[in-house]
């Protein structure tokens, strides 16, 4: 029990834990009930669980359960063995059953006719078809055939990989360009059967026919075990002849309860690891090996002896990363003991600092701690929880860079190594280090409701393989120039916005100011343009932080589009016949700038606020006062200009980039030189002089900028928005992370520890694992 103490010894679990629970989440309103289970008290929730319950008070609370409509869920382990059991009643509807966001895709074309054909880019995945016959489908951003935005949900029909059918569209607009096909997902039903029936005729999830013998002995030996707890009044003995043995392990419910998302438990899932009662040693274990010493590891001792206990505190391990499934090792491995002992040693490296978003899954960590190191954090949280653990906090990144400090002795001299990272090419060079080590290796990752854990155990197992190429949401220049297509196009567009105006130009000036030889030996004229820019445009105050949001407002959402269109004109050919706006280029559009539009505003005053940090001038927030400024701006009216040339491709936007003319470039660096002396001898000239803004994903104002530099630009090219939260995961590139998923994956990294503890050197114990909690699937096999 990793939120309490032995301060707490003697004190109500139930107040002990509210106390630790209330610091682990203010938010959350924790009440502690010390009392029977009655009717009057179940009444009012809409979730039961109970865990470690006598099976009279399970059958007694889920018949009123069930009854009552409320959702119910027993959970219970003991030793290497676990049960689950869901009861939602017997008209359950999950609102939301599939995996993930709803699938979408690009559209390529739509025929007029009976029925009409949709091309799409990309209707299928190495896991097949992303849509399915009787889909249903929305349509949005479609220019041309704009009926189709505004229809209710139409059935399709798959034809092939990249075609749908759909209904009768030969009335409609001919279709021009753009547009989105989004799958509607249906609410399902389930039906459960109360605790009572369930028992006698078990429903029990497997992931194949041949697990299911397995899984009803496993229902059985809990009834018979009950049954023991029932007739002697106590749990069995450890070891003892005729009684089974029970125990307790540290590393042993999903949301579907309440959020209605995904299908839920159906009803039964039990889980063994008795593998590990088949190392060598443990089936020589005798009622004394396991007997309680008093100690806290007492119920760990009942499984696998007194002796491994030690063991278990003699381990040097490394612990690389500290986020969300390293937080859970760490909280595991202190439990366990690991590294508790006079000569153990836990390492846990992290080069990050605690953040806001953090706290979520992220156990170890409190508000107090943001900004904080991680690993820093993290051990002091594991010495609170078992100051025998002798913990050490590393804050270096395990790579080709630390190499000297990481020796091959380094690794040699570790028992193992858990792998606690959120990029493969990261788990890859670690990977590589172990093997060449022969040190033990744990690699755990996870993305929202799906993990895995792969165990490499040299000379047993074969190496985890080389890293697949990662997608790291980077896209072709004149994609994200020109050419968007999809909200993930816009929004890295309005990242590399946020860099190039509150990023770079702050850091040219500032090396500009501080740097005698920055024009001795100057940069590409590019940059000297830009330094010559960003000096030009310092404001003098709030108002012309304003005017100049609003004059970059015009400049890429009118003007630039003007421009792109008065190149290439919407009836613009490639040839004979063959449009330009077409297939993967949807025709934009310009907008007009209207200060009573919400999401212009918001560009306005979250690029004014950013604007004015860069320049040290005080910001204001007043969107009326922002208004009346606005209404006050006249602008040039925009003519488009003959000649120039945009890039189609990657190479052309490459080789598009024209050096500064020589003579234009001398005079410029003359006029910086005598810029820079005036500014030099302004007494009132800040050094630096510019405050450089990198972009933050915790920071409201700089996602208000990018979610409404996205959609501006969204809007543009027909592409359906995005909403704030939405923007800042794809913006913040955070990976989909929930804390009951890290929890069950930390959990099956350390069942694989224990084996690894034993020195076990049979391939047929370690197990690899695979865990989907949204379709309640758990996968565990031998490694190669």
């Amino acid at each position: 029990q990793f939120l309490l103490g032995e301060s707490d010894l003697g004190q109500n679990r139930a107040k002990a834990s509210q106390r630790a629970l209330t610091k682990l989440n203010p938010c959350v309103v924790v009440e502690a009930h010390t009392g029977e289970l009655s009717e009057a008290f179940l009444a009012p929730f809409q979730v039961v669980v109970l865990t470690e319950s006598p099976l009279e008070e399970q059958l007694r609370v889920g018949d009123f359960c069930h009854a009552q409509g409320i959702c119910f869920i027993v959970a219970d382990t003991k030793g290497l063995a676990g049960q689950l059991f869901c009861d939602f009643g017997e008209q359950f509807v999950i609102d939301d059953p599939a995996e993930g966001d709803p699938v979408c895709a690009a559209v390529q074309h739509i025929s007029q006719g009976n029925p009409g054909v949709v091309t799409c880019m990309g209707t299928e995945d190495s896991h097949g078809h992303l849509f399915c016959d009787a889909d249903l489908v929305t349509f949005s951003g479609v220019q041309g055939m704009t009926e189709l935005n505004s229809q209710k949900p139409v059935p399709v029909r798959v034809l092939d990989a990249f075609r749908l059918e759909i209904g009768d569209t030969s009335s409609f607009s001919p279709y021009r360009c753009g547009g989105l096909v989004s799958q509607v997902q249906k609410p399902q039903e389930c039906s459960h059967e109360p605790l009572c029936q369930s028992l006698e005729e078990p429903k029990i999830r497997v992931a194949s026919p041949e697990d299911l013998p397995r899984s009803r002995s496993l229902h059985a030996a809990f009834q018979a075990l009950h049954a023991f707890r029932r007739e002697q009044g106590r749990l069995p003995r450890p070891r003892a002849p005729g009684d089974p043995p029970p125990g307790h392990l540290p590393t042993g419910c999903s949301p579907q309860a309440i959020t209605r998302k995904f299908l839920p438990l159906d009803q039964w899932l039990y889980f063994d690891a008795l593998e590990c009662l088949a190392l060598s040693g443990a089936a020589q274990l005798t009622e004394m090996d396991c007997a309680p010493r008093g100690s806290r590891y007492d119920g760990q001792i009942a499984v696998f002896g007194a002796n491994f206990q030690e063991k278990l505190g003699h381990q040097k391990y490394l612990v690389v990363g500290a986020g969300a499934i390293g937080c859970e090792l760490l909280k595991n491995f202190a439990m366990m003991g690991l590294a508790a002992g006079p000569d153990g040693e836990l390492i846990v490296t992290d080069m990050d600092t605690v953040a806001l978003s953090n706290l979520h899954r992220q156990l170890l960590y409190r508000s107090a701690d943001i900004s904080k190191p991680k690993s820093v954090v993290a051990a002091a949280a594991v010495q609170r929880m078992n100051p025998d653990v002798r913990v050490t906090a590393h804050q270096n990144q395990v790579g080709p860079a630390t190499e000297m400090f990481y020796r091959d002795n380094f690794f040699r001299h570790l028992d193992g190594v858990a792998s606690a990272l959120d990029t493969l090419e990261a788990r890859a060079y670690l990977e590589r280090r172990c093997l060449r080590c022969r040190t033990p290796l744990l690699d755990s990752g996870t993305e929202g409701t799906r993990g895995n854990v792969l165990a490499m155990v040299p000379p047993l197992t074969k190496p985890l393989g080389p890293a697949s190429t990662l997608r790291d949401g980077t896209f072709p220049l004149c994609t994200l120039r020109h050419f968007p297509r999809t909200i993930q196009h816009t929004l890295q567009w309005a990242r590399d916005e946020f860099e190039g105006l509150f990023q770079l130009p702050a850091e040219q000036v500032n090396q500009f100011m501080e740097d005698p030889a920055f024009l001795e030996q100057p940069p590409p004229g590019k940059v000297l343009e830009q330094v010559w820019d960003s000096l030009r445009e310092r404001p003098r105050d709030w108002q012309d932080c304003v005017r100049w949001a609003r004059q970059h407002w015009q400049s890429r959402y009118h003007d630039a589009i003007t421009q792109l269109l008065h190149i290439y004109p919407p009836e613009h050919e490639t040839s004979p016949g063959v449009p330009f706006w077409a297939g993967d280029r949807s025709c934009p559009h310009p907008l007009t700038f209207n200060p009573d539009n919400d999401t212009h505003l918001d560009y306005v005053l979250a690029a004014a606020h950013l604007f004015a940090q860069v320049h040290r001038v005080p910001p204001c927030t007043d969107r009326a006062a922002i208004q009346a400024i606005l209404r006050g701006v006249v602008l040039p009216p925009f003519a488009p200009q003959d000649g120039l040339q945009i890039p189609l491709t990657e190479e052309l936007t490459e080789e598009a980039q024209v050096p500064t003319d020589c003579r234009q470039l001398t005079e410029l660096t003359q006029d910086l030189m005598q810029w820079r002396q005036e500014l030099v001898g302004d007494e009132k000239a800040e050094t630096p002089l510019m405050e450089p803004i990198h972009f933050e994903k915790d920071n409201n104002i700089h996602i208000d900028f990018i979610t409404a530099a996205s959609n501006l630009r969204a809007e543009n090219y027909g592409i359906p928005p995005a909403n704030w939260l939405t923007s800042k995961r794809i913006a913040g590139r955070i990976v989909p992370a929930i804390i009951t998923t890290t929890a069950a994956v930390a959990g099956l990294a350390c069942l694989e520890v224990y084996k690894l503890v034993w020195g076990c050197q049979d391939l047929s114990c370690y197990r690899n694992s695979n865990i989907g909690l949204s379709d309640c699937l758990l996968l565990r096999f031998q490694p190669l």
